[in-house]
Parts: C-alpha cells; sequence; structure tokens
C-alpha cells in the first residue's frame, strides 16, 4: 500500500528507451504482486507447471528482465528481509483483509459467480519461500544479480540510488522517495488502460518517474519535512492523522515547520514517532554491496524452464538469446565500473 502523497510529488513522463545505459534497482516484493495478481488463467487461476506450482512470478520477471535488457537496461532485484516491527499492525490488517477476500471467494464459487471469482482470485496472493526461492534462482540464472535486503526491500533500493549506485528505484511506492530515492520509476513497462482491482472502472497509465529533489525544491521543504508529511498522510508504519492529506500535510508543516509542532497545535498523537522518523532515514540496509551482472547460464535456464517449469521451448528460446546477446554486448564488471 505504502503511502499516498501523489498530489505533491514532482512527476515527468518517460519511457523505456529514454534510459539506455542505465541501472534499475527493483522492488521485487511490489512487481511479484503484480505479476501474482495479474497474470493468470482466463478462470482466475494463476500460471502453474505440470506439477501444479505457480508460475506467474517466474513468467512475469522472465518476461520484464528481458524487456530491460531489450531497451539496454541493466536490472538488478531486491529482495525484502525480516520487516519491522513497526510495521506489525499493517501486517495484521493485510491479513484480516485477504481472510475476508477468501470467504468472499469461497461464497463467489458456490454462486458460481465467474467474474466476482476472478476478480477476488486476483487479490488474493500470497509471497511464500518457494517462490522466492523461484524467482532467486531464475534471476541468477540470468546473470543478473540479486540483493536481499535486512529489512525493507524498497528501502534498501532507495538507499542504492541515494548513495548513487544505481540510477533510479523501479516501484509503484512513493515510500521510496522518503527513504532518499532519488528517481523512481513507475509503469515503467505499462502503459494503457489498468482495472483498478475490486471496482468496475478503469485508469490510463503511462511510464512515468518521480523527482525527489525536485519535490522538495517546489514544495520548498528538507527532506525530514517530506518524511513528516509521508507520516501525516500515514504509511505502513503508522495510521495518518484524521482527515489529512498530502496537500493538507503540506500546508501544516508549511505553517508549524515540523510534525511534532503540528501533533502539539492538533493535540494529536503519533506511536513511536521517533521511530519511524529514524527508519525512514537509517533503515536498515546494506551500504556497499558486491554487485556483479554475470554471464547467464544459458543450458541451465532453459533446463529450468521447460524441463523444471513447463515452459514452452519454442518460445523461450529466442529470448534466452537476447540475453545472451546482451551480457554478449555489455562488459562484465563490478557495478561501479559504471559510473
Amino acid at each position: 500500500m505504502g503511502v499516498d502523497i501523489s498530489d505533491i510529488v514532482a512527476r515527468h513522463p518517460t519511457s523505456l528507451k529514454d534510459h539506455r545505459g542505465s541501472i534499475v534497482a527493483i522492488d521485487s516484493y511490489n512487481v511479484i504482486y503484480q505479476f501474482l495478481s495479474n497474470i493468470r488463467q482466463p478462470d482466475g487461476t494463476p500460471l502453474m507447471d505440470s506439477q501444479g506450482r505457480i508460475t506467474s512470478h517466474i513468467s512475469g520477471l522472465f518476461y520484464r528482465s528481458v524487456t530491460f535488457m531489450e531497451n539496454g537496461i541493466r536490472p538488478l532485484y531486491v529482495f525484502d528481509g525480516k520487516p519491522s516491527s513497526l510495521k506489525d499492525q499493517t501486517i495484521a490488517e493485510r491479513k484480516l483483509i485477504k481472510e475476508k477476500h477468501i470467504a468472499e471467494l469461497e461464497e463467489a464459487r458456490q454462486l458460481g459467480e465467474e467474474e466476482r471469482i476472478r476478480s477476488l482470485s486476483s487479490r488474493i496472493n500470497y509471497i511464500t519461500r518457494e517462490i522466492i526461492e523461484d524467482s532467486v534462482r531464475l534471476l541468477k540464472l540470468m546473470g543478473i544479480p540479486v540483493i536481499m535486503a535486512p529489512s525493507e526491500g524498497e528501502a534498501q533500493a532507495s538507499i542504492l540510488n541515494r548513495n548513487g549506485l544505481v540510477n533510479g528505484v523501479v516501484s509503484q511506492d512513493y515510500d521510496c522517495l522518503l527513504f532518499g530515492a532519488k528517481i523512481v520509476f513507475r509503469n515503467f513497462v505499462s502503459s494503457g488502460r489498468r482495472k483498478i482491482p475490486g471496482k468496475n472502472f478503469y485508469v490510463n497509465i503511462a511510464p512515468e518517474y518521480l523527482d525527489l529533489e525536485e519535490t522538495l525544491h517546489l514544495n520548498a521543504i528538507t527532506q525530514e519535512q517530506l518524511i513528516s508529511i509521508g507520516i501525516m498522510v500515514g504509511t505502513d508504519f503508522n495510521k495518518g492523522l484524521d482527515r489529512v492529506g498530502a496537500k493538507t500535510a503540506l500546508n501544516l508543516i508549511r505553517k508549524y515547520g515540523n510534525i511534532k509542532e503540528v501533533l502539539k497545535a492538533k493535540d494529536a498523537y503519533i506511536e513511536r514517532l521517533d521511530e519511524i522518523i529514524d527508519f525512514f532515514v537509517n533503515p536498515p540496509s546494506i551500504e556497499k554491496p558486491e554487485i556483479r551482472f554475470e554471464r547467464p547460464d544459458q543450458a541451465s535456464l532453459v533446463k529450468y524452464l521447460c524441463e523444471e517449469r513447463s515452459f514452452s521451448e519454442e518460445r523461450i528460446l529466442p529470448y534466452v538469446e537476447k540475453i545472451r546477446d546482451f551480457a554478449g554486448s555489455t562488459a562484465q564488471s563490478r557495478l561501479e565500473h559504471f559510473f
């Protein structure tokens, strides 16, 4: 879910071709949830191999990564570690919502409501240990680096960008800006109309990037004040103030200067406030991970996808060749050598 500060963020249209030669850190859980929700069979069930194991995430990661490579972009994937205790309430709330959807799905199946079954099925997703293991194995066979974050994946990806090790972060979440990501790519490989989950309407989407420095400049605020605005709106670590959106929070910061003065003026309280602020400023992370882009293991990749996970060899082979060509056209060296 993340924080909704969209109303005050500087954004610009973009495209993959505009970023040829870039290295991007991808918030893996963010994109895997998308794949599990969207890559499904007509009846709403996820893609599966011959043994009934889910492959939606494998398909999504494979073809998404090839798309990056075709456009001269080097992807690296960052996976979540242990969630902070600050997130306990959010996790509990999400569990309740998922249980509600499961009950509604069972009811829809009993009533034979096919459209409702498809809709609810796409909203009940679990990232299991097996899904993570599948994903990491696939990416390593493709020669793509993987980072296992100590805590939040989006925080680790943002720190890489904050420290100048990557050109941007690929994520749908605005939280990355609070963690200090300089550039955040949203809808990076998507465009057109997208159905809002659980609702009967569509929105037009297009690739865009969010610019942290420009956001701070346009709103005449500091990074710490942006974090305060996010906290007042509500994050994964706290409930926001009642009836306070991004623009209202911005006005409050302009008036009072900092979140503690705002809370004092409104006679409000946010539990563990100092911990939340510190988590955004100094999240658990690996400051300078060793990251190497390797040559793909073509034979093992084809074996894994086609023999073990039931993908069509005829369809897979041309994409494996594209991965090989991309690896062959670029020097394989440590990440810092590209800057």
